[in-house]
C-alpha cells in the first residue's frame, strides 16, 4: 500500500513515518506540507492511502478533498476531535487523533487493506482490444470520486454509481439512496469514464452497465433499460441502441 503523508508539521510527519515502519506492507511514497503540495503529489504519485491533517496553512484537509475529482482512501490525522462526524460523512476510512497510537493505526490500515483487496467485478465486454497503455485521465470502477452537494459530501466508488443524468445545468448522480447534483457536464464525464463500463444511452443519461437489470425492445428499434436499485427507466436512442446491441452481441 503506497501512502502519502499530508501535514504542515514536520514533526508529525516524522512520527507517522516512524510508526508506519512497523507495517512492512506500507510504503511512504511522499510527504506534503499543505494542500497545494498534496494536490501535485496526488497526481504524480497516485497513492493508495492519504494520511491527511485537517488544519493546515491555506486550505483545510476537507477543502483539499473537495477540489479533487478522484481521491485515494483517506485516513485523517488530527489533534482535534470535533471533526470526526464530518470526516465520516465524506466516507473517510478512519479518524486518528494525535498523538497516534499504534493499535489505532493498525486498525485503520486493516480497513485500508480490506478495501484495497476487495475483488473487482469483470468489466463489461469491450468493443475491441484493450489499449496497450492506460489513459491517465481514465476513471474506472476501481476509482472513487469526491462528491459535494451543498453541505453534504461523499466519497463514492464509481462501481456504486448506476446513473448520471442531466438536470438543468448540473448532472445528477444516482448511488445508493442519494441523488446529489454536481457542476459537471455529461460530456466532461463521458471523456473520463471507462467506456467499457459506462455507456452513453442518450443525450441526457450515462448508465453503468453493471447495474442493468433488464433490457426491453422499444419503439423504432430502440431499447428501454431498467436499472437495479431504482431510478428512472432509460430509453436508449436509436443510434446508441445499435451500438449497445453490437457491444453486448444482442
Amino acid at each position: 500500500m503506497n501512502a502519502l503523508l499530508v501535514d504542515d508539521s514536520r514533526l508529525a510527519r516524522t512520527e507517522l513515518r516512524h510508526l508506519l515502519r512497523a507495517f512492512p506492507e506500507v510504503t511512504v511514497v511522499g510527504e506534503a506540507r499543505h494542500a497545494g503540495e498534496a494536490r501535485t503529489q496526488l497526481q504524480d504519485l497516485q497513492p493508495d492511502i492519504l494520511f491527511l491533517d485537517i488544519h493546515m496553512p491555506g486550505e483545510t484537509g476537507f477543502e483539499l478533498l473537495a477540489s479533487l475529482d478522484v481521491a485515494p482512501h483517506v485516513i485523517f490525522t488530527t489533534a482535534y476531535d470535533e471533526y470526526a462526524l464530518q470526516a465520516f460523512e465524506v466516507n473517510a476510512l478512519d479518524y486518528l487523533l494525535k498523538p497516534i497510537q499504534e493499535n489505532r493505526l493498525a486498525a485503520a490500515l486493516a480497513k485500508a487493506r480490506t478495501k484495497l483487496m476487495a475483488p473487482v467485478s469483470a468489466l463489461a465486454p469491450a468493443t475491441g482490444p484493450e489499449p496497450e497503455e492506460p489513459v491517465p485521465a481514465l476513471l474506472t470502477e476501481q476509482d472513487q470520486v469526491f462528491v459535494k452537494d451543498g453541505e453534504q459530501c461523499w466519497f463514492v466508488r464509481l462501481a456504486d454509481i448506476r446513473l448520471f443524468e442531466i438536470n438543468g445545468s448540473y448532472t445528477q448522480i444516482y448511488f445508493e439512496q442519494h441523488r446529489p447534483l454536481i457542476p459537471r457536464t455529461l460530456q466532461h464525464l463521458e471523456q473520463r469514464l471507462d467506456a467499457r463500463v459506462f455507456f452513453r444511452a442518450n443525450r441526457q443519461q450515462i448508465i453503468n452497465l453493471k447495474w442493468v437489470e433488464s433490457i426491453e425492445p422499444w419503439f423504432s428499434n430502440t431499447l428501454k433499460i431498467k436499472l437495479r436499485g431504482g431510478g428512472p427507466e432509460v430509453e436508449v436512442s436509436r443510434q446508441q441502441s445499435a451500438r449497445f446491441r453490437e457491444m453486448l452481441s444482442l
